[in-house]
Formats: structure tokens, C-alpha cells, sequence
């Protein structure tokens, strides 16, 4: 026999979770997971870090709509989830040029000598800093506590989560989204797509218009820092002119060539070359060789044409609601996408502007 719910949520990452936790005060949620667990694809491999100038205009609005709740996730997990760490932009001579796009749009920048530059990273080449930007209001994310305080947070509230329930089949009929998996049929007359990667997929099966979603690989590795180096107090430094960034890691360093290869929707896996070239780029800027990586992984970033997300009822089919194409802005905005989700699917009126709505809606592609 079918499972009947309110919500039905295909995917079980940071987005569908997170919206699941809030649906679930006050509606029978269900949440279908493909994997045997929950977060295995890009909620688990992401950089975490809460850059509140990341993104376009869009993106912005919900990274200050988020951070309230990063910086005190009352009833999701016990103290907030970010703590200091700073971003630092750097340029090269005759290349300063390349910050001014970035400066233009953003707040609370300030800028940096190359001396200060090299005193907050010891271990950049002086001869490849000429200037910096800096940014106070980067922020380590605890991703995992995050993400599993929401998960904690949907169960209390009576959530079920279903793993290794891949969808096969999904079809609309008598008012309700029924959806055939290896657990089982659920039936719902709202599915949410929190698909990730394969949101345009899962749209696909429904026989319902794509939104044109480009998973986009980004591609990390961890590196020993030289004997005696302590890191811990370093910002996030980034290449303006020759794209890398890197971050402090427990000890070490998390390094990525900042790629953005479109991609199939698939468990994402390194590709060795891209991470050279970016290993390379890193090795250039500072003043201490590339002798080993410790570990590498690869994760996907799924982007619509104009890199804002899909939030909201598709308007070519009653109760199929679009929770996708957050790009690589996914965690940092899940409080307020999250909140946003249950307003719209609750029939309630969203803390947001409304023209930031409006720019998230799928009815922008009609």
C-alpha cells in the first residue's frame, strides 16, 4: 500500500532537510533519500565557509536573511554554527584591476598592503602580492552540526526519512504526486524537488518543463602544511589573477582549483588534471612546494543561467515545488530558503521582499 503524507521531499541533503524540519511542525513530511544516507553528495563535501558578500544580489539578500539564525540556531542546534575567519583577496603587480569587480558590489571590504598581506599568510611568495582585499565577515561554517541538528529537527517533529529510495516512477493522479521507489510508493499532494544535481531529472520523470540546472564539479584537496607552520589564525586566501583558494584545516590546508566543469549529475570523483593545473596555481603563490596531497574529493555546484536558486510551485503542474539550483551558496542559505519553502508550500507570508521572491520563483522561466 501507498504512504500517504502532506510533503512529500525527494533529496536529503542540506536543502531538503532543512525545508523537512520546518514543514514537519506542522505537516506530515516525508523525505526520500537515493543514497544510504543523508548529505552524502554536496552538503557533505562543501568548503564551508558563510561569505556574506558571495553571490549575486540575490544570493546576498539570503545570506543576511540567514545569518540571524547561523549566528544562533535556537531549537536546531545548541550555539551558532560560525566562528571568525576572514577572507583575503590577493593581486598580483599590474594585475589589481582584477579585485575592482568584486570590491564594486560588496560591503565591509578593506584593503590590504602587501605587508599586511604577508603577515596574515607567512607563507605567500612576496613577489606575487602586490595588494589585497580584505574581508572581516567570512565565517567558518559547522556544516555537520548544522545539518544535522535540521535532521534531528525533522524527526522531533515526527519527520520519516527514507533512504536508499531512489525515485523510478512519479505521476500525478486523483490530486496527489505519487511517487514509485524500492521502499515503496509515497503519495503526497505536494513534491518538493530538493534533488541537488538532479533536480532537472527528477523533473524529467514527472514529465514536467526543466529549468536548465549545469551541475558544475569543484574540485578540493587537503595538503601538509612545512614543519612548525600554525595556521589556525589564517584567513581564506584566494587568487584574484591565477584562480586557487585555500583555507586552514585542522592544521593543514584545504586547497581547491576553483573549477566549474559542467558536468552529468553523478557521485562526483577528482579529475587528476584539473587538480594539478589548480595545485599548480597554489604552488606559484607561495613560497613552500606541493610535495604531497593528503586526500582529494570532488563535490557539484548546480547553477540555473542567472546563478539564482529555484524556489516555488512550477507553474505547470499543481503541487510540484522547485528547491534547486543553489549553486555553491546551498548551506550558507538554508535558513532562509528553508523558512521560504514552508511559507510558500504553508500558504503563508514570507519574511523576504517580495522581489527577491519573485526573482527565486520558477515562474521567471515563462
Amino acid at each position: 500500500m501507498a504512504q500517504h503524507c502532506d510533503f512529500l521531499i525527494i533529496g536529503g541533503g542540506i536543502a531538503g532537510i532543512s525545508a523537512a524540519s520546518q514543514l514537519a511542525e506542522n505537516a506530515k513530511t516525508i523525505v526520500l533519500e537515493m543514497e544510504d544516507v543523508i548529505g552524502h553528495h554536496s552538503t557533505g563535501r562543501s568548503a564551508a565557509i558563510f561569505i556574506r558578500n558571495y553571490g549575486n544580489a540575490v544570493i546576498r539578500a539570503l545570506n543576511a536573511a540567514s545569518e540571524p539564525t547561523l549566528m544562533n540556531p535556537q531549537g536546531i542546534c545548541e550555539g551558532s554554527v560560525l566562528t571568525r575567519r576572514g577572507l583575503l583577496m590577493l593581486a598580483e603587480e599590474g594585475k589589481e584591476d582584477q579585485l575592482e569587480t568584486y570590491e564594486k558590489d560588496a560591503e565591509g571590504l578593506e584593503t590590504r598592503s602587501a605587508e599586511e598581506a604577508l603577515a596574515m599568510v607567512p607563507i605567500l611568495d612576496p613577489e606575487k602580492v602586490s595588494s589585497a582585499l580584505y574581508e572581516p565577515n567570512a565565517l567558518d561554517i559547522d556544516v555537520d552540526r548544522l545539518f544535522q541538528g535540521y535532521a534531528r529537527l525533522f524527526k522531533s517533529r515526527g519527520g520519516e526519512i527514507i533512504l536508499s529510495a531512489p525515485a523510478t516512477q512519479i505521476e500525478r493522479q486523483d490530486g496527489l504526486w505519487q511517487v514509485t521507489t524500492p521502499k515503496g510508493v509515497f503519495c503526497a499532494p505536494v513534491l518538493i524537488n530538493a534533488a541537488g544535481a538532479w533536480a532537472d531529472k527528477i523533473a524529467e520523470l514527472a514529465g514536467l518543463k526543466t529549468i536548465g540546472l549545469t551541475p558544475k564539479r569543484r574540485t578540493a584537496a587537503i595538503l601538509p602544511l612545512p614543519e612548525g607552520v600554525d595556521s589556525s589564525n589564517w584567513p581564506l586566501f584566494e587568487g584574484a589573477a591565477e584562480p586557487f583558494y585555500a583555507k586552514p584545516e585542522a592544521g593543514k590546508l584545504l586547497v581547491s582549483p576553483v573549477d566549474a566543469d559542467p558536468v552529468e549529475p553523478h557521485d562526483a570523483f577528482v579529475d587528476d588534471m584539473v587538480l594539478a593545473e589548480g595545485l599548480y596555481r597554489f604552488e606559484n603563490a607561495v613560497n613552500f612546494p606541493v610535495t604531497r596531497v593528503e586526500h582529494s574529493w570532488a563535490g557539484l555546484r548546480s547553477f540555473v543561467e542567472d546563478r539564482s536558486p529555484v524556489v516555488g510551485f512550477t507553474p505547470d503542474a499543481d503541487g510540484f515545488f522547485w528547491l534547486a539550483a543553489q549553486g555553491g551558496y546551498g548551506i550558507q542559505t538554508s535558513p532562509a530558503l528553508s523558512r521560504l519553502t514552508a511559507d510558500l508550500c504553508l500558504n503563508r507570508p514570507s519574511e523576504l521582499p517580495e522581489e527577491i521572491v519573485a526573482a527565486l520563483s520558477p515562474n521567471r522561466f515563462t
